[in-house]
């Protein structure tokens, strides 16, 4: 497969790594980008692989609990940030969610083809059609989630509705302590965004596959050191990895002498409960949504024949 310029770039964008490092990866790997990424991991050449969706869409997240058992989560996507700030697609957003807290649907095209709770003649993909029409705008309803607990579940909506986090904990204790630690949690998940709640949710496959990325990079850095000290720097990187990626794990952002488990454990032991993070979803407008950029030059020339 022949690379291209655009390919070349799209790599730097993804891993920081330099021009002619990106181009040897992809000639190496024949186009391949997600080859390319751990070609130039495995050789030490990735800085810090981005995100391979750039986050681009506009749109809203929202949220909704109730009574501290139920709790829903959407997203809601449009094709400008001006129609996101708009009171009524913001309403329509509401509706969505008011719709996610009512459904028993666990799948999209289920969740599309229910009764309207506004208007039972109509589904939900039927009110969508006619906000499009209204608003003169592209929109979709992404995605939802919903949880109900036994426990206790908060919701964080940070920067007007681009990021939006539910968190979920067993406890036998649920007053306003515990909320606002729960709450805190949340604000964590927004800032950090870790990939599992506790190591125990990683799966052996992706251990050893991140091991041997690291076996990789540790050989290239240090060719001369023998097998028992790169087992012990792959041991090291993992368990570091592992506290960047792990919720619990993770450097508490309010008080860094804290792990997030440290803090929850205080908060708990301060209230007579009997506490555990069990679950969180976070969703971010337009996460892993190539949005279209214009080319205004390219345009020119095309209308131009040039």
């Amino acid at each position: 497969m022949a690379v291209t310029a655009s390919m070349v770039k799209e790599l730097r964008e993804l891993t920081g790594a330099g021009m002619m490092d990106c181009k040897k990866a992809l000639n190496e790997t024949d186009g391949d980008m997600d080859a390319a990424i751990e070609y130039l991991r495995k050789n030490g050449e990735a800085k810090a692989v981005k995100k391979a969706g750039r986050i681009a869409a506009e749109g809203l997240v929202m949220a909704e609990v109730k009574d501290d058992k139920t709790a829903a989560i959407v997203e809601v996507n449009s094709e400008t940030d001006f129609v996101a700030k708009n009171a009524e697609f913001q309403a329509f957003v509401k509706a969505v969610t008011n719709q996610a807290m009512a459904t028993e649907a666990k799948d999209m095209d289920t969740f599309m083809a229910e009764a309207w709770n506004e208007d039972s003649s109509k589904t939900v993909q039927d009110a969508l059609t006619e906000k499009i029409s209204v608003i003169g705008e592209k929109l979709s309803i992404r995605r939802f989630e919903k949880i109900v607990s036994n426990g206790c579940v908060v919701s964080y909506i940070h920067g007007g509705g681009r990021i939006g986090v539910l968190v979920e904990a067993e406890t036998d204790v649920v007053n306003d302590e515990i909320r606002k630690c729960l709450k805190n949690v949340a604000m964590q998940v927004a800032a950090m965004s870790p990939k599992y709640v506790s190591r125990d949710e990683v799966s052996q496959e992706f251990m050893d596959h991140e091991k041997e990325i690291l076996l990789a990079q540790a050989k290239t850095e240090n060719p001369d050191k023998p097998d028992n000290i790169i087992e012990k720097m792959i041991i090291g990187r993992l368990n570091k990895e592992m506290k960047e990626i792990c919720l619990l794990d993770q450097v508490y952002v309010q008080d860094s002498d804290l792990t997030v488990s440290k803090y929850v454990a205080k908060v708990a032991k301060e209230n007579g409960a009997n506490m555990t993070v069990k679950k969180f979803i976070r969703f971010e407008t337009g996460e892993g949504i190539e949005k279209k950029v214009d080319d205004f030059a390219a345009e020119v020339a095309a209308q131009a024949g040039m």
